[in-house]
């Protein structure tokens, strides 16, 4: 089965959809307009058991269908990126530092599509709990929204997101059993040195000496202290340190992040860096002391629930456009907080050859928001059938 021909037929409304919460993008935990958008869909739509203020503006909304069961949860994240539009579409951003950079509208508009079409046929037995979730980019409301209890409020037994994925084939779905983001943790180091005159660097004890020390120590973790068949990353990001070309400064910071997918390699991580970060100063007659603050776990699929999945994403774009054993990807996902409370899978749909996620120029590709909306609707119909 293609794309389901009603949610084509409405396919332009969608385009307008996804392109005004394109125009009016918000951050973090406060998504308060675009949840009102959602929520005045919604109930154009005919639901009207819906649930708001969950993680300050996420929303749940259920719809029942034609016989009781069990309740499968569809996920969308709403929140954008802090940063400046230079895509130059008509559609761009009109709040200044603000645009939807990850796609994010489009997934909303996908599980609107999606729930305009169960909510006008509901062939199927059971309930769809439509999770509307803020917060994606860094703010964890995944990880609130489960904390607040959505799972065993609305007796969840299962739940499934998707995400574009710019550089893959149009229309072409990809997931995989088991880790398929990583986990991912950020730190920060801090150098102690003595400042001082840069003609007299022995009358010091210099920072940013100990800072490329400690910077090319810790890449050593990943070639010479990880098994190479382990997935792991880590890349210093930030440097910071010195305020003019003669003064040598008192002090340096390092910041950078760790991307992992098993907790033991993780743990190994942090062992080391405290390691190589205390002795590493030590050795040059200076001290430094170590913040790691771990982040979204890993997005580990249920291996039965990603078959599952891909067997409906056969249905829907064909066999030959889907990937079930995808290579996992390094960046993270706070779905794995969903993951981990309950059976069920992400996948990735190709939005074509387009600028990266997190570029000033991204722009959601809105072909493909029709054949999400198909895929969320086919996924019920097949998981809970009449």
């Amino acid at each position: 089965m293609p794309v389901i021909n009603r949610i084509a037929a409405y396919g332009e409304e969608m385009t307008g959809w996804r392109r005004h919460l394109h125009q009016h993008p918000e951050l973090g935990l406060e998504c308060h307009e675009t949840a009102r958008f959602v929520v005045e869909r919604l109930r154009e739509f005919g639901v009207t058991d819906i649930h708001e203020g969950i993680a300050t503006s996420g929303l749940v909304a259920l719809i029942e269908g034609n016989r009781p069961g069990p309740t499968i949860g569809l996920r969308a994240d709403m929140d954008a990126l802090p940063m400046e539009e230079t895509s130059g579409v008509a559609h761009a951003s009109t709040v200044p530092g603000k645009m939807h950079a990850c796609g994010h509208d489009g997934h909303t508009t996908m599980l609107l599509g999606a729930a305009r079409y169960l909510a006008e046929t509901r062939n199927f037995a059971g309930r769809v709990a439509l999770i509307f979730q803020p917060a994606e980019e860094g703010g964890g409301g995944g990880r609130i929204m489960v904390q607040e209890g959505i799972m065993e409020r609305f007796d969840i037994s299962r739940v499934f997101g998707i995400h574009n994925s710019p550089g893959t084939p149009l229309g072409h779905i990809l997931t995989a059993p088991g880790p398929l983001m990583a986990g991912t943790d950020v730190f920060r180091i801090d150098v102690q040195g003595f400042g001082g005159h840069a003609a007299m660097p022995y009358r010091a004890r210099d920072p940013i000496m100990a800072t490329v020390s400690i910077v090319q120590a810790l890449q050593t973790i990943v070639s010479r202290n990880t098994n190479a068949m382990d997935k792991l990353v880590l890349t210093v990001t930030q440097i910071h340190a010195g305020t003019a070309t003669n003064i040598i400064p008192d002090t340096a910071q390092i910041v950078g992040t760790v991307r992992s997918f098993d907790p033991a390699v993780q743990a190994m991580v942090i062992e080391r860096m405290e390691e190589i970060v205390h002795h590493q100063a030590a050795s040059l007659g200076m001290s430094a002391t170590l913040q790691y603050e771990k982040g979204y776990p890993a997005t580990v699929n249920n291996a039965a629930e990603a078959a599952f999945a891909a067997e409906v994403a056969r249905e829907v774009v064909g066999a030959d456009r889907v990937d079930a054993d995808c290579a996992p990807k390094m960046a993270a996902e706070d779905f794995g907080y969903m993951l981990r409370a309950r059976p069920g899978a992400y996948l990735f749909l190709g939005q074509g050859d387009t600028p990266s996620c997190h570029h000033p120029s991204y722009d959601f590709q809105d072909e493909i928001a029709p054949v999400g909306a198909s895929f969320f609707v086919r996924l019920v119909e097949k998981a809970l059938p009449l």
